[in-house]
């Protein structure tokens, strides 16, 4: 008699994606320590994707293939493992400056493995500046490895449209709501950063006003021009300016701990505003972000002053009226 053996498969898949992602982090946070100082890491970042850029060219054997040549540039700077070679620079370079996000001490604090799921257990990534934006280091894995991956179906499908809507599908999968209850519109958007990032590499005006990265003369790739960060980083990579949209176990208790920034937000305003907003919203719309601008601290914050003011004022009538019903001295 064959005995029955325990259905293992969910539990042991789900162990297995915990020990897989413990050496990287799910989410980001760029409210903690917004205000602490570092410099900016553009040019460091920029010499990393110029030197794969050309140690590929230099080495290339393979004709006038484009999608050779990203995957060339993929396997210098990417990688097949969950955290890319150019994210695991960010992450540990002396030349690279980062916030430090405390992991009981930040956004998701002390919040329960419930309500936090994957998130407990591998905390938030570390936040650099970059293209004079904050962002977190995992915005470079999104744009080299899943930027590789929307450019892709891209060739394939020949819609921007249709190969958004694939990578919107993997943030509601593994890489986003699934396991981390956050759906993260700022990924979206360097998913399609490296996508255009590609695309530049071959294309003129992918990058408005610039020519192609690269052009294919006598047998060899030829660099016409550097790349550079800037033209792909915006305020809409940083997550504390473009919120990610939480679901409803996140949702609410993510509101409760983002009011606990707002004496952070009062010392300086202008810090939080997107001064391109509705412009940017309008760029990406077809990313299928989800609108969650409620979440940022100059829409929550003057809300919460409001309501507190409002309360005080209740409390303050009701300790008069008590005192005028009340025969003894208030």
């Amino acid at each position: 008699m064959i005995s029955k053996q325990p259905q293992c498969a969910p539990w042991c898949a789900l162990i297995f994606v915990f020990l897989s992602v413990s050496v990287f982090a799910y989410e980001t946070d760029q409210l903690t320590n917004r205000s602490q100082e570092i410099a900016d890491s553009t040019t460091v970042l920029n010499r990393q994707v110029n030197l794969a850029i050309t140690r590929v060219a230099s080495g290339w054997r393979d004709g006038p293939d484009r999608w050779a040549f990203v995957q060339g540039i993929y396997e210098q700077i990417g990688g097949p493992n969950w955290v890319d070679e150019i994210e695991r620079y960010a992450m540990f370079s002396p030349y690279v400056e980062r916030i430090d996000a405390p992991r009981w001490d930040g956004i998701y604090g002390d919040m329960p493995l419930w309500r936090t799921r994957i998130i407990y257990f591998t905390g938030v990534s570390k936040t650099i500046r970059l293209g004079g934006e904050l962002v977190g280091t995992d915005k470079l894995g999104h744009f080299i490895s899943q930027g590789r991956k929307f450019y892709r179906r891209y060739l394939k499908v020949g819609s921007e449209e249709l190969a958004a809507k694939r990578s919107a599908y993997t943030e509601r999968g593994i890489f986003g709501s699934l396991l981390a209850g956050a759906y993260s519109n700022a990924d979206l958007v360097a998913n399609y950063e490296g996508y255009r990032f590609y695309r530049s590499l071959f294309e003129d005006d992918v990058v408005p006003g610039k020519r192609a990265i690269l052009r294919w003369q006598n047998g060899a790739w030829i660099m016409q021009r550097p790349f550079d960060w800037n033209d792909h980083v915006n305020e809409y990579w940083d997550e504390a300016l473009n919120p990610s949209h939480y679901d409803a176990l996140l949702q609410e208790a993510m509101a409760e701990r983002f009011v606990l920034y707002c004496p952070q937000y009062w010392s300086d305003p202008q810090a939080y505003v997107v001064e391109n907003d509705d412009a940017l919203r309008t760029r990406y719309w077809h990313l299928q972000l989800r609108d969650n601008r409620q979440m940022r601290l100059d829409s929550l914050c003057p809300i919460y002053a409001a309501e507190v003011d409002e309360t005080a004022i209740s409390e303050v009538v009701y300790s008069d009226d008590v005192c005028a019903a009340s025969s003894e001295a208030c």
